[in-house]
């Protein structure tokens, strides 16, 4: 590893950015887990319009490219419109 302190402090902080966006992508993906497992229409639209801003918050930090984003919520709208 580099003596550098520049260098240090760097690796220091993407390890902390590392854990951050693991914690908010693990968030994203139990929600979206939610959803898919709702059974109806009724269940599973709160829990979308809740999905969609986590997704969202998570694209304006900077997780999640845009269009990674919009592709997560157009197949989360796909299942809901195919629940009875």
């Amino acid at each position: 590893m580099s003596k550098k302190r520049s260098v240090q402090k760097r690796i220091r902080q993407a390890e902390k950015s590392r854990l951050r966006n693991r914690q908010y992508k693990s968030v994203m993906k139990s929600m979206i887990k939610k959803v898919k497992a709702a059974t109806t229409k009724a269940e599973a639209e709160p829990l979308y319009r809740e999905t969609v801003s986590i997704i969202d918050s998570i694209t304006g930090k900077g997780v999640l490219h845009l269009n990674n984003a919009a592709n997560k919520k157009s197949k989360l709208a796909d299942v809901i419109n195919k629940l009875p």
